[in-house]
Order: C-alpha cells, then structure tokens, then sequence
C-alpha cells in the first residue's frame, strides 16, 4: 500500500497510526502542503484526490480512498488483525463519537488551509491567528476531556485496555496542541492516555519527527 501523507499533517498521522497499529506494511508517499505552492494542488495529486488534501491511500490492487476515518475504517474491515473499533454496536457509536469530536469539531476549522486564509485573505496576524487555534482547541480537547469522564468504558486508552480509531484520532490532536502551546493541565484523562499511547513504537513510528519527510 501507498500512504500519501504530510509529516504534519494531524489526518495522515491518524493514518500512520492505524497502519502501524495494524503491522501492516507500507510505502510512504510525501506531499508536501506548502513547497511548490503545496504539493497537494498539482494536477497529478489532485488527479488521486480532487479535493486537494491528504491523507490518501493506494491499496495493493490499485484503488484510491480519500478521508482519513474512512481509511482506518476500511483498513479494520479488511485487517481484522488489531482490531481498531469494539465489536458491540453500541460500544462502536462511543469510539466514533470521540474520533468524530476530533476529526469532524476540532479538525475542520484549525487546519492548514482554514489557518492559510486567515492570514492570507483576511489578513489576521499570527497572535490572533493562533488565539482563535488555541481557542477552539481547547474547547474540542475539554469536550472530549468530559467525554472520556464519562465513558463506562474507558481504560488506559480512550476505550478499554487497547488503542483503537478514538486514539488514533486524539494523539495526533494532542501532538499539535502542545506545538501550539494549548494548555492541557485541565485534561488529566488526555493527558494519560497520550502518554500510554506516546509509549508504544506503532505510536512512535508515525509521529512527525519519524516520518521520512520531517523537516
């Protein structure tokens, strides 16, 4: 399998978790976001992914699938080795609901692209830029502080005793956050389970810093 990826970018590195989790083997495919006026809009990437954006995987046979979740899906359903999502239905709902309070709440509107126009087309400078990040940062990460407060099932990871899709999701949430000095104090539960899971090579692997196209 191929891995179209960006050492920085927080959905690849969802990605590269899941890959690693699940021991299986992969090439990484680097886009760069910003050299060449971001690699992610030439004509032959976007001919991979219309929408201009990584992560995006080749599987063995050829096929092309775009979307992050929809990727560590797809690779749990046909790698039920390391399984990422709980087998019960209701158990399910819980992991998504704290991968989707990341991916979908916190993700979509502090990512490049989002941080690019700020500064570009409306013209904030970089302190308020990075007040509005830190702002709806902590905001998500609190959300799913009181979340995992919450969850009957909750362990050393966000469900159970095992990493799944919810942790694939946070850590690479956390990572950022502590690269924009988010201040985490308040989110003890957070705070644990990222150093239960900072502590694992499938983890440690797929940090930016090891990815083969870290600056």
């Amino acid at each position: 399998m191929k891995l179209y990826t960006y050492f920085r970018s927080s959905a690849a590195y969802r990605v590269r978790i899941a890959l690693n989790l699940k021991g299986l083997s992969w090439d990484a495919m680097p886009v760069h976001l910003v050299r060449d006026g971001g690699q992610q809009n030439h004509a032959d990437y976007k001919r991979l992914n219309p929408a201009g954006l990584v992560p995006c995987l080749e599987t063995d046979d050829g096929h092309i699938l775009t979307q992050s979740l929809a990727i560590i899906e797809y690779l749990d359903e046909t790698c039920r080795a390391v399984p990422l999502l709980p087998a019960d239905a209701l158990q399910r709902a819980q992991v998504r609901a704290l991968a989707y309070a990341v991916a979908c709440d916190i993700h979509p509107i502090n990512n490049l692209r989002v941080l690019r126009y700020l500064g570009d087309v409306l013209d904030i400078d970089a302190a308020p830029k990075a007040a509005w990040y830190r702002h709806w940062v902590e905001l998500g990460l609190g959300t799913i502080e009181k979340m995992l407060n919450a969850h009957p099932d909750k362990g050393r990871f966000c469900h159970g005793d095992t990493p799944g899709m919810a942790d694939c999701c946070l850590i690479p949430q956390v990572y950022n956050a502590r690269r924009f000095n988010v201040n985490l104090d308040a989110m003890p539960i957070i705070r644990g389970i990222a150093e239960t899971c900072e502590s694992m090579p499938a983890f440690r692997a797929a940090a930016p810093e090891n990815c083969p196209d870290a600056e």
